[in-house]
């Protein structure tokens, strides 16, 4: 299996090279986020059997590090993270879920994890800290206690239990704070010098992203390397949506896929949808959302890091950004439950309720293949829904 070897680290925003041989966090001039640049020509024209390591039925590589190929050449601490199913509708034949919840700790947040911790092992960094709207504080913890590296995951109070207990389990240092995962990043940001922190929150290191593109490779290779016309993604930091889009054109330098990109359609909770205002309005970067509220946790971010990179894909792909209310994504979580077997998250709800919104509305037809990504368990949630299941 051929190795790629890192080139340099470019910036999003004004592509400026940095060396990767030292940890890095955002771009020394702009604070744009790095992207992670290989030397791929080792890799490219492959044949479509050599695309990946081993096959797709050996279960030695039945993870995400079988794309080892576009991946550091770096020992992971891995977990068994990656190549979750992809279940075809049981109501509509061009309708996949990805269904993330399979992963470690229960989300699609152990891929990027996976690959932050084990680059911060990589560099000898020895502590770890982050804000997280639930999930992430989850699988930071998770991955830091198997990489024998100290993390402090700082996360809003209301966030789900679950998210709480795996972050005492895991042995992390868990502050839990009366507000959002703007107000945790705030205080991780005021206090990482002083504590000796490494920032690994979304977007101000560049290996998470690489975690995440490993989401676009598969959902690739399960659909037989072609892509499907549209991918539905909730976004709240929106990092799964930027990795998968740095993907597709990784296969295309590669010659692992060709045709027409599919649209990227990012989802948001009508009570924070700071991506779908400037959307709408024309805009390049988003502006703070006040009062955000939803009980999809993971869609409550105020103000993406990464808000432009999204604007400028959804746009580049002839995407959409959707922003749902809360009644419409618990009742497609309920309708999920009852016809295709499926506890979602929230936020894999927020998916399948904008798909059948945007049919509803003309601007998929029901002939187009489509993957809706179910980012999480939704056996994570049970408080959560619980108490809304009482409201009704």
């Amino acid at each position: 299996m051929t190795m790629p070897s890192i080139a340099f680290l470019e910036c999003s925003r004004c592509h400026l090279h940095l060396n990767a041989e030292t940890p890095q966090t955002v771009c020394t001039v702009c604070a744009g986020p790095l992207y992670v640049r290989y030397d791929l020509s080792a890799a490219a024209g492959l044949a479509q059997r050599d695309k990946v390591g081993k096959s797709a039925d050996d279960a030695r590589w039945s993870g995400m590090w079988r794309y080892a190929q576009v991946l550091p050449d770096v020992e992971p601490v891995t977990l068994g993270e990656g190549w979750t199913p992809i279940l075809r509708s049981r109501r509509s034949a061009n309708v996949w879920l990805k269904e993330e919840g399979a992963n470690p700790t229960g989300t699609f947040k152990a891929r990027g994890l996976a690959l932050a911790v084990t680059m911060a092992r990589h560099y000898g960094i020895k502590k770890l800290a982050a804000p997280s709207a639930g999930n992430a504080g989850g699988a930071l913890a998770a991955y830091a206690a198997a990489a024998g590296i100290e993390a402090h995951i700082f996360m809003p109070k209301d966030v789900p239990l679950a998210n709480q207990v795996e972050c005492q389990i895991y042995g992390a240092h868990l502050t839990l704070v009366d507000g959002l995962i703007s107000d945790c990043g705030r205080i991780v940001a005021e206090r990482k010098q002083a504590e000796g922190w490494f920032d690994i929150s979304t977007l101000k290191e560049p290996f998470r992203v690489e975690g995440k593109k490993t989401m676009g490779y598969e959902l690739v290779e399960q659909l037989g390397w072609e892509y499907p016309d549209a991918v539905f993604y909730p976004t709240g930091g929106g990092v799964g949506l930027i990795g998968m889009w740095k993907a597709f054109e990784e296969m295309e330098q590669l010659g692992w896929v060709t045709g027409k990109r599919p649209k990227m359609v990012a989802i948001q909770a009508a009570g924070c949808a700071p991506v779908a205002r400037a959307y709408e309005q024309g805009e390049t970067a988003s502006t703070m959302w006040q009062n955000a509220h939803t009980f999809a946790s993971g869609l409550r971010v105020p103000k993406p890091y990464g808000d432009a990179l999204i604007l400028e894909i959804v746009r580049a792909s002839n995407g959409t950004v959707v922003a749902l209310t809360d009644d419409q994504i618990f009742a497609s979580l309920k309708d999920w439950g009852r016809n295709e077997g499926l506890l979602l998250s929230p936020e894999g709800a927020a998916a399948t309720a904008a798909y059948d919104h945007l049919v509803a509305t003309g601007f998929l037809n029901p002939e187009d293949r489509v993957v809706l990504f179910n980012t999480g368990s939704g056996n994570k949630y049970t408080d959560v829904l619980a108490a809304k299941l009482q409201q009704q």
